[in-house]
């Protein structure tokens, strides 16, 4: 997943409890097709090659030779709504702002008749409306800025950001084995997509303000 700044986060940190609490607020949101609640994130992939063709024994356990040669990295980005358990992700060799924007904009691509989408991300500085510009002519820039509203995670919050969950499950479900080229990722990442998708799997966010405000009082600012 992307990383925000290493560390744990500061005590006693207006800007961070702010941030989180913003956060926070939009994901007690309900369900609103015309204002929906998209988290994207992106993670790094290794494409891991095979010297030798792996074997399944006959308990069903598959089997790798312990030699493999690197084949370049590559990265996944994930886009998820989490209260209408839809998402959508796509293998991106790189994570410029031409392929941040690029993405941004395929996923109101999916929302045609939304005003306006919530999109909750970490605060890389790739992450904002400025990207629109530097990617699309104005008009198009323009609508995209109007349409779009950036919710940023804190510095050292990125777990605030629920995509960074569906790229767990991910990993766990589908990337723990080797993948050795961008087209077999794909494959991979689409069969995942359409059977999650399908399920309509959805993300039960059970964290508060209330509840941060005891677990994490610490990263509050104390008052005499």
């Amino acid at each position: 997943m992307a990383q925000d700044g290493m560390g744990d986060p500061p005590d006693q940190s207006g800007a961070f409890v702010a941030a989180m609490e913003a956060v926070l607020d939009i994901y007690k949101r309900p369900y609103d097709p015309m204002n929906p609640v998209v988290c994207i994130d992106e993670m790094p992939k290794q494409l891991i090659l095979e010297n030798r063709q792996e074997f399944t024994d006959s308990k069903g356990v598959v089997h790798y030779d312990t030699e493999y040669v690197r084949n370049g990295t590559t990265n996944v980005f994930m886009a998820v709504e989490p209260l209408a358990g839809k998402r959508r992700a796509s293998v991106i060799g790189t994570k410029t702002r031409n392929d941040f924007a690029q993405f941004v904009a395929d996923v109101t691509d999916d929302y045609p008749d939304a005003p306006c989408v919530t999109v909750v991300c970490d605060n890389l500085a790739t992450h904002d409306a400025g990207s629109f510009y530097e990617v699309f002519p104005p008009k198009k820039a323009h609508a995209l800025m109007e349409k779009v509203h950036f919710v940023h995670t804190p510095r050292h919050g990125s777990w605030l950001d629920m995509a960074e969950i569906e790229l767990s499950v991910l990993s766990r479900q589908n990337f723990r084995r080797r993948i050795g080229t961008v087209e077999e990722m794909r494959e991979e990442l689409d069969a995942w997509l359409a059977e999650r998708n399908a399920a309509c799997s959805k993300i039960d966010w059970q964290f508060t303000i209330e509840d941060a405000r005891i677990k994490l009082k610490r990263l509050y600012p104390v008052f005499s």
